[in-house]
């Protein structure tokens, strides 16, 4: 098996085991019956929980980038979070309270999370040692990630485990064999240098000089923020569509029946989309550069959340899919071009710890925020009774993308010339 196709089922099976769960667990927590859990999650308790990952993000990944930048290969990190992780996952399928849950979900986000910076550090160790150019040989390998996000969350549709333990389960099974092909990748061990180190090199803590640096401090400040967006719609898109199937008004069209009966496969349509996109990553750098690259993101993110205001599965069917298919660009524009400028603009003995501190920034504190924010909003707008006005929290998000936009286009002032 060659490199190429080595790397592509790591990051298959990378990205599987997170689709396997991520999109339909926020509609399981809520789930009044079909369930495990004794009781429906509220909005603020499901934001909660997926605030987890975001909480594991803020230490796990910087640790394990700096384990890998000493003293453990990369690969043989990733196998041993992996296994960790099919065991917490399992034991999350059997339980029946939202605390136990919420428990085994975090520790579960502990060990995986640091793996998707972790993969990505693996792939770019072997490309270069192989002679071939990241930036050109990465996203062609990375779409595969998401084509597997997209199977899992087929598998799970028309298996009907929408709302169902059974998904964790599913996840817990991929996590086993990743967690045993990752032990035969090719050893991305850790830079050795002929320099002494001090005690901070040693933890890794030479990645903060980065923030010297003015640039990288205002691109840092910008991924905690752009972060807060980057799981609401993965946090509460099930639940949305799902709240659509009391509504009697859609009950006559096709759309409508489809899109609730198979919530999992209408939302992969924002999966597919960041398949396709991801591909478009090497022409946008290179002819816009990194900040217009970034700033079409912030864009595409006004959009996505805006267009889930206005649309519904019944006549505004139209609003939605094309919320889903700008999604490919809101996320992939910012989390693998970000990636990418990490990768240009750090020295190689920093590289993994700079890309955990990278998905600290993103997926660590920016989806805390987010997803407490979120919570809160959701909440906000939900009555007593459990109705939820999803076109005002939808509006809310759009706004917060739209200011903080504006915001990069002011702050940030990477050159042009300086394309990736």
């Amino acid at each position: 098996m060659n490199l190429k196709l080595r790397l592509i089922v790591m990051q298959f099976l990378e990205f599987f085991i997170w689709g396997s769960w991520l999109i339909s667990f926020g509609g399981y927590l809520t789930a009044k019956e079909g369930g495990t859990l004794v009781s429906a999650a509220s909005p603020q308790e499901v934001g909660a929980i997926f605030a987890t990952a975001g909480l594991a993000s803020l230490l796990m990944p910087g640790i394990v980038g700096i384990l890998a930048d000493k003293w453990i290969n990369s690969e043989r990190l990733l196998g041993i979070c992996h296994l960790l992780g099919a065991v917490f996952l399992f034991f999350a399928s059997q339980t029946t309270t939202y605390f136990t849950l919420f428990l085994l979900m975090l520790f579960n986000a502990m060990v995986f999370m640091p793996t998707i910076a972790l993969s990505y550090s693996v792939c770019y160790s072997l490309l270069n040692k192989a002679n071939l150019e990241p930036v050109k040989a990465f996203p062609p390998i990375r779409v595969w990630g998401t084509v597997g996000f997209i199977a899992a969350m087929f598998i799970i549709d028309l298996s009907g485990w929408n709302i169902s333990p059974i998904q964790l389960l599913l996840a817990s099974g991929a996590a086993l064999v990743l967690g045993i092909y990752s032990f035969t990748l090719p050893p991305s061990p850790p830079i050795k240098t002929q320099v002494k180190t001090s005690w901070k090199t040693a933890f890794g803590l030479d990645a903060l000089v980065l923030f010297k640096r003015r640039q990288m401090t205002i691109f840092f400040i910008f991924s905690v923020l752009l972060g807060v967006c980057l799981q609401i719609t993965n946090t509460f898109g099930s639940s949305f569509i799902l709240g659509f199937g009391d509504k009697l008004v859609y009950g006559d069209t096709y759309t409508h029946m489809f899109a609730v009966e198979h919530s999992n496969i209408f939302l992969s349509i924002s999966q597919i989309s960041e398949a396709l996109f991801i591909l478009a990553i090497p022409f946008f750098l290179r002819k816009f550069g990194i900040k217009i690259v970034i700033l079409m993101s912030f864009c595409a993110w006004v959009f996505r959340f805006g267009l889930f205001g206005i649309g519904n599965p019944g006549s505004g069917v139209v609003w939605l899919i094309a919320s889903m298919i700008i999604y490919g660009m809101a996320f992939d524009f910012f989390n693998i071009s970000g990636s990418l400028y990490i990768e240009k603009e750090t020295p190689e003995y920093i590289r993994a710890s700079s890309q955990g501190l990278f998905m600290m920034a993103t997926n660590g504190l920016g989806a805390v925020l987010g997803n407490m924010g979120a919570g809160f909003v959701v909440g906000h707008f939900t009555s007593s009774d459990g109705i939820t006005n999803w076109p005002y929290a939808w509006f809310t998000f759009a706004a917060y993308a739209l200011i903080i936009g504006i915001l990069f286009l002011l702050f940030f002032k990477y050159k042009n010339e300086n394309r990736l």
